[in-house]
């Protein structure tokens, strides 16, 4: 007769086990309450949070308050200007990005399913693959389905793994930053970045000669910032010649600003080979930049074709990571 019980009883009593992992799934949360602690970690402010949740302030604070009464922690904590989720609140939002991810995913699917169309795929990649490797996948196959939808942003590691952790790429080319914890992802090498200086045409050492790199200590640099892997070989090649470092420096993640500093001053630059043979290229800039011939080498650090660990790619987005490993064999 125990098998007869009633399923509410028996609900109540299973949902008294502390850790259980199924309390969040019996308690009533929403996806209405998963897009405002994710709104609410985007913008830091409730009214913010509202105005991308089309409801008012007060309102927002009631489903906050919600939140917080079914989980019973607090999961943010009020600042003169705003607010800031505690450890409580982001791994509630780290959490409920997955599930809108996975809900876009769903909904994504059957709309493309119903319209014919071939899907949608989300990327990121440092400069150098995004020029040699995603640009010419993405070209093939548009060519082969040209309906897919492709989204490609270039930036830094740094931003690109954490935009991947977050859920707003299905995938990345890029490097696993040093105070990220690598069993969060799953990668796999692919290339190997050289890069180059840059200067405009007519630039003293653009004179087709060999240029030894204390000549270059005393012009104006172009770097990105501190933690760039190309940065970072560029200042290890001075510092193991123990050449002091240039001291009149830009910084900027900028390519487009890096290559207007360069051809309007006498400014440096390193970029990898692949940015600096399309901008000398009749596709680019058609010579606007000279390359500098150096006495010495820059190499990057290794990039990798970069997943979420146990996140699955949508079909689109799977036929386009596969495409690129293929390429690189």
């Amino acid at each position: 007769m125990a098998a007869l019980r009633d399923p509410d009883a028996i609900s109540g009593s299973y949902e008294k086990l502390p850790g259980d992992g199924e309390t969040l799934l019996r308690s009533g949360l929403s996806l209405r309450h998963m897009r405002m602690i994710a709104a609410l970690d985007d913008h830091g402010r409730v009214s913010a949070a509202a105005q991308v949740m089309n409801i008012s302030q007060p309102a927002a604070s009631r489903m906050i308050a919600e939140m917080e009464a079914v989980l019973d922690v607090k999961l943010c904590e009020r600042l003169p200007r705003g607010v800031t989720l505690n450890p409580y609140g982001q791994a509630l939002a780290r959490r409920a990005r997955s599930i809108l991810l996975e809900m876009r995913e769903a909904d994504r699917e059957i709309s493309e399913l119903k319209a014919g169309k071939g899907g949608s795929v989300f990327l990121g990649a440092v400069t150098a693959p995004a020029i040699e490797l995603a640009v010419p996948a993405i070209r093939e196959i548009r060519r082969i389905y040209p309906r897919i939808e492709i989204t490609m942003q270039v930036e830094t590691s740094n931003v690109l793994a954490r935009e991947l952790i977050a859920s707003r790429h299905d995938f990345i080319i890029a490097r696993i930053p040093d105070d990220l914890n690598p069993r969060l992802f799953e990668s796999r090498v692919i290339g190997v970045e050289k890069a180059c200086l840059i200067v405009r045409r007519g630039h003293p050492l653009a004179s087709g000669r060999m240029v030894r790199l204390e000549e270059t200590a005393s012009y104006d640099w172009v770097f990105q910032s501190g933690g760039s892997p190309l940065r970072q070989a560029m200042e290890s090649n001075f510092l193991n010649r123990d050449i002091p470092l240039p001291d009149r420096i830009l910084n900027t993640s900028s390519l487009l600003l890096t290559l207007v500093m360069v051809a309007q001053s006498d400014a440096i630059a390193p970029v990898s080979i692949q940015v600096a043979k399309f901008i000398q290229g009749g596709d680019g800039l058609a010579g606007a930049i000279d390359v500098v011939q150096t006495e010495f080498d820059i190499e990057v650090r290794p990039y990798s074709l970069i997943t979420v660990k146990n996140r699955v790619l949508s079909p689109a987005a799977k036929m386009l990571h596969d495409f690129i490993l293929r390429e690189v064999g």
